[in-house]
């Protein structure tokens, strides 16, 4: 994919997708100005294989994207061809916060809103959002995989703050000149991945006992190296690429053949043990873990042949190798 000489800014340019293509972006000599909420201390990288600088194709603006008003962020996006933004609140396990919705809606919503509305204002073309496949759902029917078209179910204050995000977006674009693209996203992996992915590499990692060897599911997953081609693509796209859409690795994988993924880039025998699926479901139920169970036991597939086609994109296949389990980037 050809380099794009248009200035692309990223939101969340610290965390896990957001760092990561940035060192994608910069290694290709992608022209970048990375929003963070805070700079780093003097001789500390920032995600980029180097110290932070100031200036020029690599802008580095510290800002708060909750508090700061629309004509600051405006200025930060002044001369950016593309926003992809990535900041948010990520989904979290044991939820903490009194009222989810509400600590969900002002990260994912107000925030994506005030973003969009500066992209406009500084006459930004083309807006990425991060949005998740739980806007449809937590589980699929074997070889029916969620699509575009398919209706919103979403289950938890984390998707339904994404979707309604999404419409945000939506609105914001609506009439004006910026295109806005909306991904759904599976489980991605890669180096520093988090939740899930972590939980279970550290599982493998520490030689557990796993009782997920029965489990016949399909699960999409996604790398790092498909995303990171799949927003290349999105930027340097000649055709209008709107609307909402699906990215994942070109393979679905089952639970048990994902945990002997791990273990071979681990350099570890996987120890997994046949457990009826009915067993481990009435033992979530039991343990007040049913959701957690059904993450395993479920399928889950994504259709990604609309991005394929407005882009030319290809994904490649689910690849799980050594750097694909390192804890950090």
């Amino acid at each position: 994919m050809a380099v794009s000489g248009q200035l692309v800014a990223v939101t969340g340019a610290h965390g896990f997708i957001g760092a990561a293509y940035c060192r994608h972006a910069l290694a290709r000599g992608q022209p970048l100005r990375r929003l963070v909420r805070t700079l780093p201390a003097a001789g500390a990288t920032d995600g980029s294989n180097g110290p932070a600088r100031h200036g020029g194709d690599t802008d580095v603006v510290a800002i708060d994207l909750a508090r700061a008003h629309v004509d600051q962020l405006a200025r930060a996006f002044d001369g950016a061809f593309a926003v992809l933004h990535f900041a948010g609140r990520a989904h979290v396990m044991q939820e903490t916060a009194p009222d989810a919705d509400a600590a969900y809606s002002s990260a994912n919503v107000d925030v994506t809103e005030r973003v969009a509305l500066a992209a406009v204002a500084a006459g930004v073309r083309k807006f990425v959002f991060a949005s998740t496949v739980k806007v449809n759902g937590e589980a699929t029917l074997p070889g029916r995989p969620f699509r575009p078209g398919d209706a919103p179910a979403p289950h938890d204050a984390y998707a339904r703050s994404k979707l309604a995000a999404e419409r945000t977006l939506a609105q914001v674009a609506s009439g004006t000149s910026m295109l806005a693209t909306n991904l759904r996203l599976p489980l991605v992996y890669g180096p520093g991945a988090r939740g899930n992915f972590r939980r279970l590499v550290d599982a493998v990692a520490a030689r557990r006992v796993l009782p997920l060897g029965a489990i016949d599911n399909r699960r999409s997953v996604l790398a790092l190296p498909n995303l990171m081609d799949a927003l290349d693509a999105i930027v340097a796209a000649q055709a209008t690429v709107i609307g909402t859409h699906f990215v994942a690795d070109a393979t679905s994988i089952s639970t048990p053949a994902l945990v002997r993924a791990i273990a071979a880039a681990l350099g570890v025998a996987p120890r997994l043990v046949p457990v009826p699926v009915f067993a481990l479901r009435m033992a979530g139920a039991l343990s007040g873990r049913g959701e957690a169970i059904a993450r395993l036991t479920d399928s889950l597939e994504v259709d990604t042949a609309s991005l394929a086609r407005a882009t030319g994109w290809r994904p490649r296949p689910v690849a799980i190798d050594a750097a694909s389990v390192h804890a950090s980037a």
